[in-house]
């Protein structure tokens, strides 16, 4: 690591909690996020400027205006770029010391898996639930951390799934079904800090996983309500009927 590197994670690495190797673990990690609007906007800039060292961008839409309202990563001079290629330029701007990939489409089996394959971790910032499924098989496959954020309105969610450990329970654990209407922010409507608090909170917890913090959120759901300035943090376990990850196992075996 190279004097202007220092420099920029200088405030970072007084923390005994990261330190230069925990700092050297973050440069050498690798992370995909899935989805670069409201979530992965402050999650992906501060993974960014914490130095994590190769993101992997995956998203199909363009900068739209009714995003930057809460989409904080893009810009009025964006609109009409991939969302990839404006959260790419925004986050070389803050940290030109890591590596930015981008792949412009929406995620799916095809595109993931061998992403995966050479990936330390899975954050998925996307607002559908069959993409959350797909996130938890795959990461399952793959054997590394998954962070999930959601948000709608004014409230939001964020859990993680770590299937390294046969016991932790998998996101098919805490939502069994994918229900037969997803509202979307472009239905219901969206505050723009609501995403903007979950998406740096799954940054923290991102941080947390890669450098082996205690106390994550594997079987646990933190959940947040704007209005009432409400934190809950709810427990789940692994569901030994899960079609995905229970296969017979029975809890506490």
């Amino acid at each position: 690591m190279h004097d202007q590197e220092l420099l920029h994670y200088a405030r970072q690495i007084l923390l005994s909690d990261v330190d230069l190797d925990g700092q050297n673990r973050l440069r050498a990690s690798h992370v995909v996020v899935l989805g670069l609007g409201g979530l992965g906007s402050p999650l992906a800039l501060y993974l960014g400027a914490a130095g994590v060292g190769r993101l992997t961008l995956v998203d199909g839409d363009s900068v739209d205006p009714t995003n930057l309202h809460r989409q904080v990563i893009h810009a009025q001079e964006t609109i009409g770029v991939h969302k990839v290629d404006s959260a790419k330029a925004r986050i070389l701007g803050l940290n030109p010391f890591i590596n930015v990939e981008t792949v412009s489409e929406h995620a799916d089996a095809s595109n993931l898996e061998t992403l995966l394959a050479s990936a330390d971790l899975l954050a998925d910032c996307t607002d559908r639930f069959a993409t959350r499924f797909l996130a938890n098989d795959l990461a399952r496959r793959a054997q590394i951390p998954l962070v999930s954020a959601a948000a709608l309105g004014t409230e939001g969610q964020l859990t993680t799934i770590d299937p390294r450990t046969s016991h932790n329970p998998c996101y098919a654990c805490l939502v069994p079904d994918v229900p037969d209407h997803e509202p979307t922010c472009a239905e219901t409507g969206v505050l723009g800090p609501v995403v903007g608090v979950l998406g740096t909170l799954a940054a923290v917890e991102v941080i947390g996983v890669l450098l082996d913090w205690p106390d994550r959120l594997v079987g646990r759901l933190l959940r947040f309500q704007a209005k009432q300035m409400d934190w809950r943090s709810f427990r789940y376990g692994k569901d030994a009927h899960c079609p995905v990850c229970g296969s017979g196992v029975e809890l506490g075996s």
